[in-house]
């Protein structure tokens, strides 16, 4: 499998690599100009570097150095055993490590889903190494604490509670994750991707892992009890049909973030990024050429 996925990758001109960053293995995809502007893309559940496959190459074609990893558990990552193990401030630790172990202090870091959980808390915690960060469809944890309380957010995340259980979710996972799939635009999945994530989500280890990011929630706040201000110039896009996430979720952020920029597309899913990629790009890439007037 491991074989497979990196042919493909490599016939779309990318590259495929490992590194240690701080105590995991992570695998990574990387795109663009050695010496741009890193950008680190952060996937979320239940998927994996593909994930961003139609974001590396217009975010390479603009200057980029873009790199996307599996997070640790996921497809050719290395799968911690333990729920500890995927506790955020582990997970946000991760990715700091993963930019310095490539020989950078700071990099700009696009998130969505738990790859957004994970790079808002990097911002929050370690904000020295974020220098633009890009949220798409993931609460800031004071927005989330605000919004969770509600019953019609409840309804839209019982699938948490599912996860919470023993051995049963990851029997579930295939039917969940081909579910949860599921967006507005009929294109945004192929077959042939499908099927490349079933491959992932079958890699020795990675379902268990996967469904611990879930268990390990109650570990969330371990290690920061201080301020949930945001610093980084931040830019947070909202599909506003999701079916997990309240779209207010992505209101009132000033409160944390000051001079964040939201956008919401009206039209798309949780999946944003596959729904509507053209625009997806376009602001993604304007954002974070703005801080070095790449572009006017």
């Amino acid at each position: 499998m491991a074989t497979q996925q990196t042919e493909q990758a490599e016939e779309a001109g990318l590259a495929h690599h490992h590194i240690v960053a701080g105590d995991v293995r992570l695998h990574y995809v990387a795109a663009g100009p050695v010496d741009g502007p890193p950008a680190v893309l952060l996937h979320g559940f239940p998927e994996f570097w593909r994930a961003w496959e139609r974001q590396m190459g217009p975010l390479a074609r603009a200057g980029f150095r873009v790199i996307v990893p599996d997070l640790r558990g996921y497809n050719l990552s290395e799968k911690p055993a333990g729920v500890e193990a995927y506790a955020l401030h582990t997970l946000q630790q991760d990715v700091a490590g993963l930019i310095r172990a490539l020989g950078y202090e700071r990099a700009h870091v696009v998130g969505h889903d738990w790859g957004g959980i994970i790079a808002w808390a990097l911002a929050i915690r370690q904000p020295e190494v974020v220098r633009r960060l890009v949220i798409l469809n993931a609460p800031h944890p004071g927005a989330a604490r605000r919004v969770m309380r509600k019953p019609a957010q409840w309804r839209r995340s019982w699938y948490i509670f599912l996860f919470q259980l023993p051995w049963l979710p990851e029997r579930l996972l295939d039917r969940f994750g081909q579910w949860a799939l599921q967006g507005v635009n009929p294109a945004a999945y192929t077959d042939r991707d499908r099927e490349l994530y079933r491959q992932a989500w079958h890699q020795p280890g990675a379902a268990t892992a996967m469904i611990n990011y879930y268990r390990a929630l109650r570990l969330a706040g371990r290690g920061h009890t201080g301020s949930l201000q945001v610093r980084a110039p931040t830019l947070v896009l909202w599909g506003d049909r999701d079916v997990a996430l309240l779209p207010e979720l992505a209101d009132g952020l000033e409160r944390w973030v000051p001079g964040v920029r939201v956008v919401h597309f009206p039209h798309a899913s949780h999946w944003l990024m596959r729904d509507e990629p053209l625009r997806v790009n376009n602001l993604i890439a304007d954002f974070l050429a703005e801080e070095a007037g790449q572009r006017s």
